[in-house]
């Protein structure tokens, strides 16, 4: 099968060269554009949120013999979930190959962290479904590599640990609220505050709510924490 000079640039980043190319145009393929004839990536997503699991896991049990479950579960959350393979998506350009339908393109489809974190997925099942376990697992550790070695001792959500740090003091969980909004309807720009019920608060930013919110978490719960000291 013949790709396009897009579709092979694509490979050459990601590191592996499909012996059967419509394995990862289809994880390409967005619900959007889908035909009876040319499927979508959903069933592909599937399967590669399993064979990220079995690579991570693996890979940190291997990491550190001596850890706990309760210490492994965050660190191992902290890879799998969807903005880290959204992460990764953006550092292989795979939104730039996002087969996408008219709709989704013109609401910024292909900067979507979910669009980007499903298709990534796609891509790690197509891989083994083209080479074999070792192969995604293979494409994994070379894409993940600096984030397994980086991955916090505690890498449990911010807004998780600023609750918990809360709790521990008395005081009722923090609650977040958007104070601002920027950019285009398909490429906002969200800033959430994060407070305490004591009066301290702090502001972030990010293209996502969620982001914005752990962003805005994070920095309350360093400044909360450096008063402690």
């Amino acid at each position: 099968m013949k790709i396009s000079a897009e579709i092979a640039g694509f490979q050459a980043r990601l590191g592996h060269s499909f012996a059967k190319p419509e394995l990862l145009l289809r994880a390409l393929t967005h619900a959007s554009i889908a035909t009876p004839q040319r499927p979508d990536n959903q069933r592909l997503e599937f399967l590669g949120d399993r064979v990220l699991g079995l690579v991570m896991a693996e890979t940190l049990l291997r990491a550190d013999t001596k850890a706990s479950e309760g210490q492994l579960a965050p660190r191992f959350n902290a890879l799998v979930r969807k903005e880290a393979c959204a992460d990764v998506a953006r550092d292989i350009g795979l939104g730039d190959v996002l087969k996408l339908g008219r709709s989704e393109m013109m609401t910024g489809g292909r900067r979507k962290e979910a669009l980007l974190g499903d298709a990534m997925e796609a891509v790690i099942a197509a891989v083994y479904l083209d080479a074999g376990f070792d192969a995604a697992r293979d494409l994994v550790l070379r894409l993940w590599g600096p984030r397994i070695g980086g991955v916090a001792e505690d890498a449990r959500d911010p807004k998780t640990s600023l609750q918990e740090w809360a709790q521990a003091r008395g005081l009722p969980p923090p609650t977040y609220s958007e104070v601002g909004r920027d950019g285009p309807d398909h490429a906002p720009l969200f800033t959430i505050e994060a407070r305490l019920t004591t009066g301290e608060a702090e502001t972030a930013q990010a293209g996502a709510k969620r982001q914005a919110e752990q962003a805005a978490a994070r920095a309350l719960l360093a400044r909360m924490e450096m008063s402690d000291d």
